[in-house]
């Protein structure tokens, strides 16, 4: 099982491997059957991620000798709710699935969340591994075993923390995958460097256009050391009671964002986390905790390679600033009402803040919506 590379998350008995290299969809069976209690596998996907990848699963496990049923949601955010799930669940139990069966979850976040509840809800608690398809699960929602599903009170308020045995991250699956797909999962990787590590956003500000457009080793090396920060963090806190919570940045934005979209395409995630950041970092520097040239670099980088970095190219509606903050209160971050942010000191630098005066939230949401929308800035700005 050569050409891979391999990042462990450290969370001792429940410690599983990250692999991560060209062509691990071909070879899933051999790294499957070491783990599973029984050859016999449920496979959970989408409708868009079955059409081009199942067939290769499929392929790979009948040559290592695992049984296997599939089984497709349809592609999009929309089937990370209740009633998708449910029909989910039903389908998974009259499978007759027993406490030694695994599932496997292949395709993106939304694919890897609902999969990843039901093995944590079914039977009170089954294995399950996760072959991410894009470049957003494999850097992101498939480390760290966070799973669940959206209601219409705010994103991923309902779910558990529930590990995967393994995460196969098969870069080569990744040529498929349309620019904007690709540039949603870009969004997490910057989010790394900014978080934690200057100097692989400085990296980053060098090797990105090669990445986006298929350089292997620099997509490679951008995966690797996405992954090992998550790994190490979440070795760490696994629960998201303290270090954990820097993974947020720009999510408690970004959320708020996707909730007024409606969950829906017209915003993805990695889309609702680029604007979410550039405002965390601006709302940095109008609270004196940093410097304007460290936001603006953000926001330059950001647009150089075509994500949004504001309300100009988000989804056309109505903004509200009181209306975000609403969705912001429900945020699982929220302490007794209170918001949390991650904030920033500088590129490389960010910190938990819950001393935010809601004022100046909204100052900043509607001098923000006001410059995307100069006819909106007197009914906005006070």
């Amino acid at each position: 099982m050569a050409g891979h590379e391999t990042l462990v998350v450290g969370l001792g008995e429940r410690s599983y491997d990250i692999r991560i290299g060209e062509g691990l969809l071909g070879r899933a069976g051999e790294h499957l059957k070491l783990l599973l209690h029984s050859p016999r596998v449920l496979i959970v996907t989408d409708t868009s991620v079955r059409d081009l990848h199942l067939a290769t699963l499929q392929r790979a496990l009948d040559v290592a000798g695992i049984a296997h049923q599939a089984f497709a949601v349809p592609a999009g955010e929309a089937s990370k709710s209740f009633a998708p799930f449910a029909r989910l669940c039903e389908d998974l139990l009259n499978a007759g699935i027993d406490r030694r069966t695994t599932l496997v979850a292949l395709g993106g976040g939304v694919v890897g969340d609902i999969c990843g509840f039901a093995a944590a809800v079914l039977l009170r608690g089954i294995d399950f591994i996760q072959i991410p398809t894009t470049l957003l699960s494999q850097v992101d929602s498939s480390v760290g075993g966070k799973t669940g599903i959206n209601s219409s009170a705010g994103k991923n308020l309902i779910g558990a923390f529930h590990q995967p045995r393994l995460v196969l991250a098969d870069t080569s699956v990744l040529a498929t995958l349309p620019k904007r797909q690709l540039l949603a999962g870009y969004a997490e990787i910057v989010k790394c460097g900014l978080l934690g590590d200057a100097t692989f956003f400085n990296w980053l500000e060098g090797h990105a256009r090669p990445l986006l457009e298929g350089d292997s080793e620099a997509l490679r090396k951008a995966i690797y050391r996405a992954c090992a920060m998550k790994a190490e963090i979440v070795a760490a806190d696994e629960r998201e009671s303290g270090r954990r919570q820097l993974l947020n940045l720009g999510h408690t934005f970004g959320h708020a964002l996707e909730a007024e979209c409606g969950y829906s395409d017209d915003l993805l995630h990695g889309e609702a986390v680029a604007s979410g950041m550039v405002l965390a970092f601006e709302l940095s520097v109008q609270l004196g905790y940093c410097a304007p040239e460290e936001a603006d670099r953000v926001r330059r980088h950001l647009a150089a390679v075509d994500l949004p970095t504001g309300f100009e190219r988000l989804c056309d509606r109505a903004w509200d600033p009181q209306r975000l903050i609403e969705h912001m209160r429900r945020d699982k971050k929220a302490q007794g009402g209170t918001l949390v942010f991650i904030l920033a000191r500088a590129i490389g630098d960010a910190f938990t803040c819950d001393q935010v005066p809601e004022g100046e939230i909204e100052h900043l949401l509607a001098e923000r919506i006001g410059e995307a929308y100069p006819g909106a800035s007197s009914r906005l700005l006070p």
